[in-house]
């Protein structure tokens, strides 16, 4: 098993970062599956990217939170920066016992990203607001309480493995659908929502209506 993304939270955030993970779900649109390795904190040194930078690599992540394909991520040691954007866009994330989340360096400023936006939404204000405000670490065992992380394990590639054959029967569109009425859930009106989630029930009706009919 390879991986087809490895994010390196140490380094800086550059072109070439965004061009991987573009390159990345090109190749998860082909398989059903993106495997992501993550690893790594900012070193705290001084960073050439820029807002434009930024902005072009949070919509390759949205791309790839958005892709008909499950993604699964493996996480080991410390996670941060981009690392940490990555985790934490992905469907199923595997973790090693060493593995702690790094919100907010301690002394440094907050990363230029989207991870905190994401935490917040996955895990609620109350359960990351001490790493938020004063750069507490978030365990392995924490994140896993938090749904965070979904498995904890010594030998991530045997679970990686496993990931990888279920999701070959889940990924595709209606994977797509499901994930992005999940995500709507948690901003969006009952109301404003309804008509998404009558498109999809006309969807699968259909789909049912066909397979009926054959």
């Amino acid at each position: 098993m390879r991986f087809h993304l490895e994010i390196d939270g140490s380094a800086h955030l550059t072109a070439a970062s965004v061009r991987a993970v573009e390159e990345a779900c090109a190749v998860a649109e082909r398989d059903g599956f993106l495997a992501v390795a993550v690893t790594g904190v900012p070193d705290g040194t001084r960073t050439e990217a820029d807002v434009a930078l930024v902005s072009k690599w949070e919509r390759a992540l949205r791309r790839l939170e958005r892709l008909p394909a499950t993604t699964i991520a493996v996480a080991s040691g410390a996670v941060g920066g981009p690392a940490l954007d990555a985790l934490l866009a992905t469907d199923h994330r595997i973790a090693t016992p060493d593995t702690r989340l790094e919100v907010s360096l301690s002394g440094a400023a907050t990363w230029p990203g989207m991870a905190l936006h994401r935490l917040v939404q996955q895990a609620g204000i109350a359960a990351v607001r001490r790493a938020v405000l004063f750069g507490e670490s978030l365990s392995a065992s924490r994140a896993l309480a938090l749904d965070l992380v979904h498995d904890l394990v010594d030998a991530p590639l045997p679970a990686l493995t496993e990931a990888v054959a279920a999701a070959r029967l889940r990924s595709g569109r209606e994977l797509a659908i499901r994930r992005q009425l999940m995500h709507d859930a948690v901003t969006t009106s009952f109301e404003d929502a309804l008509g998404a989630h009558l498109a999809a029930c006309d969807r699968t009706l259909r789909q049912a209506a066909a397979g009926a009919g054959r």
